[in-house]
């Protein structure tokens, strides 16, 4: 798909019901023409993971994810043998009198018997989107791991040979920042840094995203969830939470925000006991 500009690359994402902001679009824009990682970091819920989502939609291309968590190796996000069937077939062998050790090796380490991990299935995947996420929470070994592997799109497989990407994956790599990345990796990449939305903006996305939605409920919400940021919370709600708690109160057949069904539903926006007793014992909920 040919994107001539950050301004149509606003509409095309727009679409697909994401609503950008000029500078998230231009980085994003950036990244496709120049064939760079896009590295996005910000808080929990801005819409970072999103955005590689309706890069994949747009794109018409699959999207391949990563999970970062503490632990991950090379060989969890690259390939696995699968041991289980490669026993099979020798055992079926075996049986058949196969007795060409040479042969049987080759047999056992062929592609069919390979599980492609993210890392491989994106190489092997043209088009594809790669989703990196939260990458802060993998360990810095993977860490410098994943910059090899982002440098050249090459995963050597002793047993097969080099498998490198004909067409390198759109890659979108996200951090809430629990740790500070290491500049190797960010040096490889574009980088955004992604907000809260502005108030009119979280308005939009609200209605654009909740079609029931009224947009007093929408102005509501939005305005609620500004205080809960501008509040001293262990987590303030993203956007997706904010989302969350709307079409909670959608569901309940709410048209406006009042406080008794505000605290009620308050467990779509808040995630820990402690910010919901902050708000409550605040009156947070009760403000215009």
């Amino acid at each position: 798909m040919d994107i001539e500009s950050p301004d149509k690359l606003i509409e095309l994402l727009d679409r697909h019901a994401y609503l950008a902001d000029e500078g998230l679009a231009t980085a994003a824009f950036l990244a496709l023409k120049m064939g760079r990682p896009l590295f996005l970091e910000g808080e929990a819920g801005v819409g970072k993971t999103e955005l590689a989502k309706t890069l994949a939609a747009l794109l018409e291309a699959p999207l391949i994810r990563l999970q970062c968590y503490e632990g991950l190796d090379a060989a969890q996000a690259l390939y696995d043998w699968d041991f289980a069937r490669q026993l099979l077939h020798l055992k079926a062998a075996e049986a058949a009198g196969i007795t060409d050790v040479s042969r049987l090796e080759g047999e056992i380490y062929d592609r069919r018997f390979l599980i492609a991990r993210p890392l491989l299935k994106a190489v092997e995947t043209q088009p594809s989107v790669l989703l990196v996420d939260e990458i802060d929470r993998a360990d810095d070994e993977f860490e410098a791991f994943l910059l090899e592997v982002l440098s050249d799109f090459t995963i050597s497989i002793p047993e097969l040979g080099t498998v490198r990407a004909a067409t390198p994956p759109v890659v979108v790599v996200t951090s809430n920042r629990t740790r500070e990345v290491h500049d190797a990796l960010k040096r490889r990449c574009l980088y955004h840094w992604l907000e809260h939305p502005s108030f009119e903006r979280e308005v939009a996305i609200l209605l654009r995203r909740l079609p029931g939605c009224t947009e007093t409920l929408a102005t509501q919400v939005a305005r609620a969830a500004e205080r809960l940021r501008r509040a001293d919370l262990v987590k303030p709600p993203g956007v997706a939470e904010t989302l969350d708690w709307t079409e909670a109160l959608l569901t309940l057949g709410a048209k406006e925000l009042d406080p008794g069904r505000a605290a009620a539903t308050l467990g779509a926006a808040l995630k820990y006991r402690e910010d919901v007793a902050t708000v409550l014992g605040n009156g947070l909920l009760t403000h215009g």
